[in-house]
């Protein structure tokens, strides 16, 4: 039998980078350290994290806060975050996500150099997602977010559309929105829009698609909160119907390993390698008390 783990799959640089940072201040501060959120959307490496002593708080209890230390993780925090820091002595160690970052920047720029606002800021995004939040909060909350390309239609096109997308959204759907709003855009009205995808991110579809078209069995590990988990398992099970998606190794069901030789385990960006480790001895034990 072979059992492969998608070297692919994994924390993106961001996420790896954002968890670096809580290790390190974990290690060597000996006072408490909050994360605003979930550091990463997988429960397990939370559950670690917190092991080690990151205490996780949502926006209420961070208003509350004073003379703390507190992590911003990789999605981004919109400017409020910010301000609501200097004013109740929080220390932020910030590790938004470089790629976030500049596109929050980018979007900040675009909105303050059209005072009157008339522009249609763009955000192809998730509503509510912490990273579009974030971009959001740099146009003081007058951004239009859709989230799926239909939602396009809803625009305004005798008005000018600056379209940006959230860094974890399909580069298919995007284009696909790009498209409609050329076709209808008034010849009135500017159309400007910008690529902001992280190509590591994008970059997975193909290559995930590609894993599952080589196995017989595909185990998709991967966080129940996870949005670019449930894109990327979707993609899975269309190219491999026999893809099954756990978060954690005690959920793979023996049943699922019969009259097969060969076995996939992928995942998303929040996926822990160590977390697809343990899915495959899992598997080899299940395997081993077959034989």
């Amino acid at each position: 039998m072979n059992v492969e783990i998608d070297t692919g799959s994994g924390f993106c640089f961001g996420v790896t980078r954002a968890i670096g940072k809580a290790e390190e201040v974990l290690q060597n501060n000996a006072r408490p350290l909050y994360c605003l959120g979930d550091i990463v959307h997988n429960s397990m490496e939370c559950d670690r994290l917190q092991q080690l002593g990151l205490i996780t708080i949502g926006h209420d209890e961070y208003n509350q806060l004073h003379d703390a230390a507190v992590l911003l993780r990789a999605h981004g925090e919109p400017p409020q975050t910010y301000h609501k820091a200097r004013q109740n002595n929080i220390e932020l160690i910030d590790a938004t996500c470089p790629v976030v970052l500049h596109l929050q920047e980018r979007i900040k720029r675009e909105y303050d150099s059209d005072p009157e606002h008339h522009k249609q800021i763009v955000i192809f995004g998730k509503p509510g997602h912490a990273e579009v939040l974030g971009l959001v909060g740099q146009t003081e909350g007058t951004a239009i977010v859709i989230e799926r390309p239909e939602d396009v239609k809803d625009l305004n096109f005798s008005q000018d559309i600056y379209l940006y997308s959230q860094t974890t959204k399909p580069l298919d759907e995007f284009r696909r929105i790009v498209d409609y709003i050329e076709k209808h855009i008034s010849p009135q009205a500017n159309f400007r829009y910008y690529d902001t995808i992280c190509r590591q991110v994008a970059n997975r579809m193909p290559h995930i698609r590609e894993f599952a078209s080589r196995h017989d069995v595909v185990l998709f590990v991967c966080g129940k909160k996870s949005s670019n988990g449930r894109v990327l398992f979707s993609e899975c099970q269309r190219v491999n119907p026999q893809s099954y998606m756990i978060s954690a190794a005690n959920e793979i069901d023996p049943r699922w390993l019969t009259e097969c030789d060969s076995i996939g385990i992928c995942g998303a960006t929040s996926t822990p390698t160590w977390l697809m480790e343990e899915c495959k001895v899992r598997i080899e034990q299940l395997l081993g008390s077959n034989e």
